[in-house]
């Protein structure tokens, strides 16, 4: 099977060449090398750094990817069926991440980080700052009531 270089597997996959090195440092990809002791990857790696882009791209931290991919036999690259696995483990947390965008989304031109959603309104709504009970950041549109 023929390999790839490290700058075809950048244009082909999209990710930049320090991010493939990353990843390769992380043990998400695995890389061979050449005589010359240049990086080469099977044309699987393509499906790899594919599935670690998406799942990034969703929230997921790099550790659980690893974490998931690690799982995988023989270091194999997610089929359908592993990813139809992986993912359902984490739908909550990408419903959730949705269900946020959304908020923000909704609300984005009034808010003014604090969660109350309104500078007219921000000491009836939120006097003396009761939101920060339940943590920091705009509690609000994290869900707090």
């Amino acid at each position: 099977m023929e390999s790839l270089t490290i700058g075809e597997l950048a244009a082909r996959s999209g990710v930049a060449p320090s991010a493939l090195r990353y990843y390769e440092r992380l043990g998400l990809i695995r890389a061979g090398r050449s005589g010359g002791n240049q990086r080469r990857y099977e044309r699987a790696e393509l499906r790899r750094v594919a599935f670690i882009r998406i799942a990034a791209q969703v929230g997921i931290p790099l550790e659980e990817i690893k974490s998931a991919l690690d799982g995988l036999p023989d270091a194999r690259t997610p089929t359908r069926a592993d990813w139809a696995r992986l993912s359902a483990t984490w739908r909550r947390r990408v419903d959730e991440r949705i269900r946020l965008l959304e908020g923000l989304r909704d609300n984005l031109t009034g808010c003014i980080g604090c969660g109350c959603l309104s500078l007219r309104t921000c000491a009836l709504a939120n006097p003396k700052d009761i939101a920060a009970q339940n943590g920091s950041g705009p509690r609000w549109l994290l869900g707090d009531e």
